[in-house]
């Protein structure tokens, strides 16, 4: 089985802002990315998305294309940033950013999720998949935990564009 991570398209406002799991709608782009997309995309067996708007509208879309049902897992949401949700990036304190950097994978000076807490959140998500090729229609944060888990060098540091996706061997 292979694993395609599609992170979802560019959403609303979303530019040098802190958003996590914050429920961005869509941006006015968006049918002309599910064009490309369900054109671009590999031939897929299951569509499980995260919930927030972004991701499920996109996976909806694709499949409905594709004559696919959808499933819904919570634990593909994003990271929660807690008191950072909704923050312009350089609004956060210079020290909070910092204590974060210092220990990525355990800090929490937003008072959500850890880097860890992620991870560990996104592997029960994949290890609960099971069938054919599934399309995991997500966000960069779980893509970099997916990732991660799967030995990839540097996961916490990979850029993903909006509508892009990586293939994971299953």
């Amino acid at each position: 089985m292979a694993l395609i991570l599609l992170r979802h398209t560019r959403p609303v406002g979303a530019a040098g802002l802190c958003y996590g799991r914050t429920d961005l709608a869509v941006a006015d782009d968006f049918d002309a990315e599910v064009l490309r997309l369900t054109a671009d995309l590999p031939r897929i067996a299951q569509i499980v998305t995260s919930p927030l708007t972004r991701t499920a509208k996109l996976a909806r879309a694709i499949g409905a294309a594709s004559d696919l049902p959808v499933r819904e897992d919570d634990r593909l949401v994003e990271m929660d940033f807690g008191a950072w949700e909704g923050l312009a990036w350089e609004a956060i304190p210079r020290a909070e950013l910092d204590a974060w950097a210092d220990d990525l994978m355990h800090a929490r000076p937003h008072g959500g999720e850890s880097v860890a807490m992620l991870a560990a959140r996104v592997g029960a998500a994949l290890s609960s998949l099971d069938g054919g090729d599934t399309l995991v229609v997500t966000h960069a944060g779980v893509v970099r935990a997916a990732l991660a888990r799967a030995g990839r060098p540097d996961p916490w540091s990979f850029k993903l564009d909006y509508g892009a996706w990586v293939t994971l061997p299953g």
